[in-house]
């Protein structure tokens, strides 16, 4: 099948993979944001999705194209460092070298730091309240009080900082997957692309606040149901 054994096929898994996993954080971040203005409402919230089946459901897809979009980029890295042998580290310095984003040359490193991110954001949320709640095992708090568990690890320095260097991480990460995988799926031009840059770096950065408005509204405990 040519999605898994061509070098395009798996670049088109990347940009779909990638582009859902974009849409799913933009439903999470809306969501955060609700925490900023009641604590009541964002409990709602986490009750309704909780361990429910359709979230549950929604969870287990959602793990799936993190994972295929993880295995995928390490195959496309280590396809695209065979391919260029001995001369992989003097592309930077020869062909366009301005025209190299930092995150084009990073994204496996970039990669690394999310998917540590990502295990350190599983730990801290869902293994204290959807998997909390699957098994029955009560901790701290409720696995349904969200904001609890947001109080609680924004409590922290250290995570508030790894928080930070996460965010900044997928910033970077995003801003450059954004128009690239639209470039994949053939949806820029010439014209396009500029303007998918733009687009992407505007609704990348604004997504992003969204997490770290959270981040640092509960770290000096601006929000205002902490007040």
């Amino acid at each position: 099948m040519w999605l898994i054994n061509s070098s395009i096929g798996r670049k088109v898994v990347m940009s779909v993979t990638g582009i859902a996993l974009i849409l799913f954080l933009t439903f999470h971040g809306c969501m955060n944001m609700v925490a900023l203005f009641s604590e009541e409402g964002y409990n709602m919230i986490c009750e309704f999705l909780g361990a429910n089946w359709y979230a549950v459901v929604a969870t287990l897809g959602l793990a799936a194209l993190a994972v295929i979009h993880i295995v995928y980029a390490f195959i496309l890295t280590a396809q695209n460092r065979t391919a260029r042998g001995d001369n992989r580290y003097e592309v930077a310095t020869t062909v366009n070298p301005g025209k190299v984003e930092w995150a084009s040359k990073n994204m496996l490193v970039l990669g690394i730091i999310i998917l540590l991110g990502l295990l350190l954001h599983l730990y801290n949320f869902w293994y204290n309240m959807m998997f909390a709640e699957l098994v029955g095992s009560y901790t701290q708090y409720d696995p349904a009080d969200g904001f609890a568990w947001i109080v609680e690890t924004f409590s922290s320095p250290v995570f508030v900082v790894l928080y930070i260097i996460w965010l900044a991480a997928i910033w970077f990460h995003l801003t450059h997957g954004f128009w690239s995988a639209l470039q994949t799926l053939g949806w820029s031009g010439k014209t396009w692309l500029c303007r998918w840059k733009l687009i992407g770096f505007i609704y990348v950065t604004l997504l992003m606040l969204c997490f770290l408005i959270v981040v640092l509204a509960f770290a000096f405990k601006c929000a205002p149901s902490l007040c």
